[in-house]
């Protein structure tokens, strides 16, 4: 697909048409740059069509489906049945849809579109893969990333990846997820909600690297709803759907999930031919200003590091865009949020220790909503420093993808605990616990009792 001529001279290319990479060009013509984005399979990339879109859909599916089974407490008693082709059409509807506006808002902002694979033969030209060479001022790198493989359990057969995991058109009966990250807990919680039995194969333990008081509230959710973590195991072989893990146990799986992490995307770039250079682990180095070591080119997202996550590459794409057109840009953010949309979701910005921090909590088993819905498995904690500045905030309920955005934006402002528990909050609301977590701090709690002495001891 070429959604126009191929220019022979822009002034700024983008390698990569996901969610940093058409950000960034619709952003630089925006800025009076003339912008072309090369995508080798769809626009959109990996989130649209393959992770961060697709997955919350089939999360959300799956929420439908078992909550029409088990809402017996709501005085609903109703029998479901899956129609899996509707969801796999939906599924994928869902992300052509997106494909197709993300192509309108290029068209419509004058960035030229091109189906192909770009590699650097000098640090101002691009050879695409259909022989035609591409000049440019500037470029943007932002390739993404891909699933990361585990040797002996090389992608193939019953063994996939997290984009065929979330691309399946039948259900299986027997799922083994390989990984303990969110992309694990995330897609055992939605296929045991389908009815599928679920086996997550943890090196250590599911989510180790989150507060283990969010954790184990995910956790104890995903054992009720069928799921069998194996703790502190490691896959060894596998012959057909027989995964052997290395504490003798053996799990019978019709598919095998390897779902280890992610590498940066840098393969064929011809990297070699420009001045840009990759750290240890392969991720391209750059500055503040998004800018490798190479003057005209620019790196985004998910081949740059940590965090892999789309909203960081949203951010990043538009910085590098900026700074491109001459504009005075940088990425300063003092926080990046990241959200499991696990049950119940947790969602996390800034930080929750350190010298000085101190810690409000708020239990969802005193909210309004939370009992309304009967959804009380969770809370809110906020870390604050001795001038009460909000520091840091962990939401861990339903919602807490939307609810975090007002902790980012109090934390980027520097807004202190009087000033969420002085702000109105709608009611009722799960919104209104950040608001309580706030009051308790300030040692004036209402909706729930700290005990009799609670804040005397500070006054």
């Amino acid at each position: 697909m070429v959604m126009g001529a191929i220019p022979e001279e822009v002034d700024l290319a983008v390698i990569g048409g996901g969610v940093g990479g058409y950000v960034a060009a619709i952003r630089a013509s925006q800025l009076g740059l003339s912008a072309a984005v090369v995508e080798k399979e769809k626009l959109g990339g990996h989130c649209l069509n393959y992770a961060c879109i697709p997955s919350k859909t089939l999360i959300h599916i799956a929420n439908l489906f078992y909550s029409a089974q088990h809402a017996q407490q709501f005085g609903i008693n109703a029998t479901a049945t899956l129609d899996q082709k509707k969801m796999h059409e939906w599924r994928m509807q869902v992300s052509k849809k997106l494909e197709e506006g993300v192509a309108f808002l290029c068209k419509s902002n004058g960035v030229e579109v091109v189906k192909g694979e770009a590699t650097f033969l000098s640090s101002k030209e691009l050879q695409i893969t259909d022989g035609t060479n591409l000049e440019f001022k500037k470029v943007i790198i932002a390739t993404g990333s891909e699933p990361t493989t585990l040797e002996g359990f090389e992608f193939g057969g019953n063994i996939i990846d997290y984009k065929e995991a979330l691309s399946l058109e039948t259900l299986p009966r027997s799922m083994a997820i390989i990984g303990a990250g969110y992309v694990a807990a995330e897609t055992a919680t939605l296929y045991a909600k389908l009815g599928v039995k679920v086996d997550v194969v943890a090196r250590s333990d599911l989510l180790s690297h989150f507060d283990a008081e969010a954790t184990s509230l995910v956790k104890k959710r995903m054992e009720e709803l069928g799921v069998k973590i194996h703790k502190g195991a490691l896959p060894t072989s596998h012959v057909g759907s027989s995964l052997t893990l290395s504490n003798g146990e053996k799990i019978d799986s019709e598919l095998i999930v390897v779902a280890v992490g992610l590498e940066p995307y840098t393969k064929g770039l011809g990297l070699e031919n420009t001045k840009v250079t990759l750290d240890e682990k392969g991720f391209v180095k750059v500055n503040g200003s998004m800018r490798t070591t190479d003057e005209n080119i620019f790196a985004i997202g998910d081949v740059v590091g940590e965090p892999m996550l789309a909203h960081k590459a949203i951010r990043q794409g538009v910085v590098a865009a900026e700074v491109a057109a001459g504009e005075k840009s940088g990425f300063d953010n003092i926080v990046i949020p990241s959200v499991i949309f696990s049950d119940p979701e947790i969602a996390i910005a800034g930080v929750l220790e350190g010298q000085g921090i101190k810690i409000t909590k708020f239990p969802l088993s005193a909210l309004g909503r939370a009992i309304a819905l009967d959804a009380t498995m969770g809370f809110v904690k906020i870390a604050y420093d001795e001038e009460n500045v909000v520091k840091g905030v962990e939401i861990v309920s339903e919602d807490a993808n939307a609810m975090i955005a007002e902790a980012v934006l109090a934390i980027e402002m520097g807004a202190s605990l009087e000033d969420i528990a002085d702000t109105i909050h709608p009611h009722p609301t799960y919104s209104e616990a950040v608001q309580e977590a706030a009051e308790a701090a300030l040692g004036r709690p209402i909706h729930f009792f700290y005990g009799k002495n609670f804040g005397k001891a500070e006054k």
